[in-house]
């Protein structure tokens, strides 16, 4: 296994590869999958889509950069159910090779898990190809009983999946292929120890797909240390939001904001996703809107799993139309429709704002992106737009 030394990380050489879209149906897949596909309206693929799989199908390692909301679930999803279905179980073991799982995709957060998981579901609706999510706040038992009944794809997020480790009821002896998405996320988490001792249970034979919506130097020497002779694809710019959002800025002061934000909210417009830096202040602000008559809920890490739920199904219903959330969302929540993203305050960084407003603008569908500007942000705000390259109108 390549390690290089952290002092001395190699830059990432692009593989030239086509990325113009092609009809699903000319990749040569299994006709099974190819209804799964048909079912989810899916005809062309997408540029990340046309650039991946058919490496990936090649069996070769991935490390995959790509622009948020590109398609990037099916873009490892279609070659891994292509993979199980025309590639039989390795004859060792006799029947104890039958319990084995044979794919692990390695998630930063619940939500994220749940969202890939619910695209395996639909992809894989016309075969026999079994999968479960694996993450915490919720009860051990049920995922204890798939995983020892060997499914065939385990998505998991690190620290739950550490907790079935130590408890022995995952065997990742017959993992053959591994995808670690949101890469950049899980280091932002700290989640990367966890993930080389999931890495250390299973065989250093496999193909590995790694992908990430930016590519900062400790991401591309860890993910050095995990792949082999890997083919690297960056699609679109790197850390830029989709070019079909505009940026859009609002001065106001700070002791101003909520009523700003009441009264824009009471116009007839679609789906909001306001960002919050804190879980407290999210939850405020939730308070004061709801009270104002505005239809909300708020999403953080110290709402359980239920909370968590229950909030994203009623955004995704419009039974809420403003959803009030910490950077928990801004990477892996994957709500068609959203029309804008709000930033109460400036982001601390240019990763956290293409990842906030990537939340709109998916699919190549226009969506914009407001953030309130209180006078004593204006400097922070001058350097993250130089910093990401956007026009603020």
């Amino acid at each position: 296994m390549h390690q290089p030394a952290p002092s001395q990380t190699p830059a990432l050489e692009p593989t030239p590869c086509d990325t113009t879209p092609v009809a699903f149906a000319s990749l040569n897949l299994d006709a099974r999958l190819l209804e799964g596909i048909r079912d989810l309206g899916f005809t062309h693929t997408r540029p990340v889509q046309t650039a991946v799989i058919p490496l990936a199908l090649s069996g070769g390692d991935i490390i995959a950069c790509a622009e948020t909301g590109t398609g990037k679930t099916a873009a490892f999803v279609v070659p891994t159910l292509q993979w199980l279905l025309t590639t039989p179980r390795p004859d060792v073991d006799g029947a104890a090779a039958a319990t084995r799982s044979r794919v692990l995709v390695l998630a930063p957060t619940r939500e994220l898990a749940v969202q890939i998981e619910d695209e395996i579901h639909g992809l894989a609706y016309h075969t026999s190809v079994t999968s479960a999510a694996v993450y915490g706040g919720v009860e051990m038992g049920m995922q204890e009983r798939a995983l020892r009944a060997g499914v065939d794809i385990i998505v998991a997020t690190p620290g739950r999946l550490m907790d079935h480790m130590r408890q022995q009821n995952a065997d990742l002896s017959g993992i053959q292929l591994l995808v670690l998405d949101e890469a950049d996320r899980m280091m932002d988490m700290g989640f990367w120890p966890d993930v080389k001792r999931i890495i250390g249970g299973m065989p250093a034979v496999r193909q590995t797909l790694l992908f990430s919506a930016t590519m900062p130097e400790e991401v591309v020497r860890f993910a050095l240390e995990i792949v082999h002779d890997a083919k690297y694809v960056q699609v679109g710019q790197r850390s830029a939001p989709p070019r079909s959002i505009t940026h859009r800025i609002e001065p106001v002061p700070a002791h101003d904001k909520v009523n700003w934000l009441i009264e824009h909210l009471r116009r007839p417009k679609g789906p909001v996703l306001i960002f919050m830096r804190t879980k407290v202040g999210a939850d405020r602000l939730a308070r004061k809107l709801a009270a104002a008559g505005v239809k909300c809920t708020a999403l953080h890490a110290d709402r359980s799993q239920d909370q968590r739920r229950i909030a994203v199904e009623g955004f995704k219903s419009r039974k809420y139309k403003v959803l009030v959330a910490t950077d928990i969302a801004a990477r892996g929540l994957d709500i068609d429709a959203i029309h804008t993203v709000i930033n109460y305050e400036v982001p601390d960084s240019p990763d956290a704002y293409v990842h906030r407003v990537g939340r709109t603008g998916r699919a190549d569908e226009v969506g914009q992106a407001i953030t309130l500007v209180a006078p004593e942000e204006r400097r922070a705000l001058a350097f993250l737009a130089k910093a990401v390259g956007i026009r603020l109108e």
